[in-house]
């Protein structure tokens, strides 16, 4: 079975279900300080291999503030030896959420680098793992591939997110966003 982190009850994945991972709720997660290599292990984390890629959007269950990971929030990502939601990595940067200590001796042992995952080694681990997590429907694992490679793609950091979302409210003209939009006159060609 994979190791779970970030399955919180805000997330709405009843984490009181769960075992190998945190459970309860997020806030008792929260820490005033950062791991020293807090950074390298968010990068980390940024860098899974997809699983299952999730079309929704969601604010951080903290503040209400949108972040950088709320499009897709609750898609899942692993690194062959952990699952996690997509947004696990804004809760570990933002609010210092406490890992596992057999996850981060896990990361640094590989230098913070995501490993390539073997399918067939992966698979009966998938197959535990996803009804534990609500999807059952997925098991079991159907693959072609033989291995698991990363692969590249850009991940906005946490800098540019806020620049990005500062610019948008500098941006944004004032007045009444919510009323509703007068209806268009058909066009005749």
């Amino acid at each position: 079975m994979l190791g779970l982190l970030g399955f919180y009850s805000e997330l709405g994945d009843g984490p009181d279900r769960l075992t190998g991972g945190p459970s309860g709720s997020i806030r008792d997660a929260v820490r005033p300080v950062a791991e020293p290599d807090e950074a390298e292990l968010v990068a980390y984390l940024d860098r899974g291999h997809v699983l299952l890629d999730v079309m929704e959007s969601a604010p951080d269950v903290l503040t209400g503030r949108p972040h950088r990971h709320s499009q897709g929030c609750s898609s899942l990502m692993t690194d062959g030896s952990w699952l996690w939601r997509r947004d696990f990595p804004h809760y570990v940067e933002t609010h210092h959420v406490a890992l596992p200590e057999a996850f981060v001796a896990h990361v640094r042992a590989l230098r913070h680098q995501m490993p390539t995952i073997d399918v067939a080694g992966f698979a009966s681990h998938y197959d535990e793992t996803m009804p534990l997590v609500g999807w059952s429907s997925l098991v079991p694992w159907r693959s072609t591939a033989a291995t698991l490679v990363v692969e590249p793609r850009t991940v906005m950091s946490k800098a540019e997110f806020d620049a990005a979302t500062a610019t948008e409210a500098r941006e944004r003209p004032s007045g009444k966003w919510n009323r509703p939009r007068k209806q268009r006159k058909p066009r005749r060609i």
